[in-house]
């Protein structure tokens, strides 16, 4: 079912380019009912957002109150959740948190020889939001993969979104809220929930930064509202890019691919390997397994459409097609990887090892799941507590060295014609020159 290339052959590179080409750009008819929304959410506040919840959540409230879930609407879905449950996301919480510290910028400064010092001031960001999908979708890493660094970052008041269609509440998000630490919550969704975020309404407070994955809607709103807020990417459909020599069990990278194929038809499993042999195992492989997964019918379609396998000459052309992919999630399942991983320049997080299963960064491991994907690995990193700190430049000028930079600062301000900003400097300086 999957393609299979040959990266020798004259149309590959032809080929590959049309295999990973995903827009993420909103059709027309999409991008206008986003702007509808958007308008309606800053003219009309929590009118239009009861208005919005009761259309497409088919949630009828009584009033702007009750969109926010009470301290004994948590409590009880946290009792709700099974002890196993609650246990396990509490220690992926703990190796997330843990990595995350190993993260954070501090502020910096140094003093020149006159006295001037110059430096930098961390702070974190006052108010973030986070997007969680609600209804069929339930991702409760997502909640302890965005929250997280934003708390650890010491963001002062996390804000929390999630949908819930026909009333339902799905009690393990709202327990991984509660582990991770989210403030408030609130039971709305879709581009009315974006805008509230970017916008504030009476009972929804405006945030700085939104987070958190959505769908088309949500993706285009993020996008509408970046300027007003700052938002941490807009993500394409999941991907996994697997090297492998041939020496791995063929039905575990089979089941890598499904890893991520099983996310949605859009997902992306590409296998690149010198052996060719081995792409023929991992094809039964993928033929056997496939009828046991409960989301087979998801799968063969991501595989078949988005899907491939690709032989190489060796592992040095693997690399270099890596490189050129730039995936969300890299597994090099070689002997001697870790020798190689300098030689990795563009991917959303790496997993080095045979025994490195790409779904345990997916929830436990300690590295942030929130990755760059659609080939813009090449230039974003993943989530970070960094994308909930901000830094300001610190300048404290001495007299002499008001003096210095002043004359400095004139000559060049007058090349550019900007003859208050030098007179400006050279104010502070005439007792000096």
């Amino acid at each position: 079912m999957m393609k299979r290339f040959d990266a020798l052959a004259p149309d590959f590179s032809a080929n590959l380019q049309k295999l990973l080409d995903w827009s993420s750009v909103a059709d027309a008819s999409v991008q206008n009912t986003v702007d509808e929304i958007i308008h309606a959410i800053r003219d009309e506040g929590d009118t239009a957002l009861l208005r919005y919840t009761a259309k497409f959540d088919r949630l009828d409230l009584s009033s702007a109150d009750a969109l926010a879930f009470t301290r004994e609407e948590i409590d009880a879905s946290v009792a709700r959740t099974s002890p196993e449950l609650l246990a396990a996301l509490t220690q992926a919480a703990a190796r997330i948190r843990a990595y995350a510290e190993h993260q954070k910028m501090t502020s910096w400064q140094f003093t020149e020889a006159d006295g001037t010092v110059l430096g930098q001031q961390v702070s974190p960001l006052d108010r973030a939001g986070l997007y969680v999908p609600g209804g069929k979708a339930a991702y409760p890493s997502s909640v302890l993969m965005n929250a997280i660094p934003a708390k650890v970052a010491g963001v002062r008041e996390l804000i929390m979104v999630v949908p819930t269609p026909d009333g339902i509440i799905n009690d393990t998000v709202l327990a991984a809220a509660h582990v991770a630490g989210v403030d408030r919550i609130f039971r709305i969704g879709g581009a009315q929930a974006v805008a509230a975020m970017a916008y504030g309404t009476a009972t929804v407070p405006a945030v700085d930064k939104i987070v958190g994955p959505g769908n088309i809607y949500v993706a285009a709103a993020k996008r509408a509202v970046f300027g007003k807020v700052g938002i941490d990417m807009i993500a394409g459909p999941s991907e996994i890019l697997i090297l492998c020599d041939g020496k791995t069990d063929p039905d575990w990278i089979a089941m890598d691919l499904f890893s991520q194929a099983e996310h949605d038809e859009q997902a992306q499993s590409i296998l690149i390997s010198p052996d060719a042999q081995f792409l023929d195992k991992v094809t039964a492989s993928i033929e056997k397994l496939l009828a046991d997964q409960p989301r087979a019918a998801i799968i063969r379609t991501a595989l078949t459409n988005r899907g491939a396998l690709i032989h190489v000459p060796d592992m040095d052309a693997a690399i270099e097609l890596a490189n050129r992919i730039a995936p969300e999630h890299l597994e090099l399942s070689f002997e001697g990887a870790e020798q190689r991983l300098p030689e990795i320049r563009h991917a959303g997080a790496i997993f080095v090892g045979k025994y490195t299963a790409e779904a345990l960064g997916d929830y436990c491991a300690g590295p942030n799941h929130v990755l760059p994907t659609s080939g813009t690995a090449r230039f974003s990193s993943p989530l970070g507590v960094y994308d909930f700190q901000k830094r300001s430049s610190i300048i404290q000028c001495s007299a002499q060295g008001s003096a210095v930079l002043g004359a400095l600062a004139e000559v060049l301000a007058e090349s550019e014609g900007l003859y208050a900003h030098g007179a400006s400097a050279r104010y502070r300086v005439k007792d000096h020159r």
